[in-house]
């Protein structure tokens, strides 16, 4: 692997971490019992356990090329949250997507940089199978997710939205 994409990859495990500890921060949120929405905390529990897992794949693959030479303090670092705190559920499902949405930006660059002269074909194929794929079904359900509760915010019984909303994704409806 040429230095850039091994040093780009480095510092993908870092966005992958820090994306899952935003998750979980938001999963903490909705788990406290001042706020008590089990729907949401599943939802960013789960995001949380899948951006861990993309940083273990990207740790792997680096050991499968022999590349993992860095001591592992090096390319994981001190990680925090985007934020604590958020206001509603729109609130965080908006800043899930803007950190899903960051994510993808960072796969589709390294992409880019290591499909340049020599080309990586391998790891770039890794890449777009193992990542790209899923990123973008994550953030179509993402934002699928924020129109349905903007909808139900914006009717009858908009007091109940995020309510039911919180329902539904505990039972997997939506």
């Amino acid at each position: 692997m040429k230095k850039s994409c091994v040093e780009l990859v480095e510092k993908q495990v870092q966005v992958e971490l820090h994306a899952s500890m935003t998750y979980l921060a938001m999963g903490a949120h909705f788990s406290q019992d001042t706020y008590n929405r089990p729907g949401f905390a599943k939802l960013f529990f789960e995001a949380a356990t899948e951006e861990r897992e993309h940083a273990t794949k990207l740790l792997k693959y680096l050991s499968m090329r022999g590349q993992l030479t860095k001591d592992l303090g090096d390319i994981i670092q001190k990680i925090d949250p985007l934020k604590e705190f958020w206001q509603s559920g729109v609130s965080a499902l908006e800043d899930a997507l803007s950190l899903e949405v960051h994510v993808t930006r960072t796969i589709k660059h390294i992409i880019k940089i290591c499909d340049e002269e020599p080309n990586d074909y391998h790891f770039v194929d890794y890449l777009t199978t193992e990542f790209l794929d899923e990123q973008h079904r994550g953030q179509r359900d993402l934002a699928g997710k924020l129109t349905t509760l903007g909808k139900m915010k914006n009717g009858p019984q908009k007091e109940l939205a995020e309510f039911l909303f919180d329902k539904k994704l505990l039972n997997g409806e939506v």
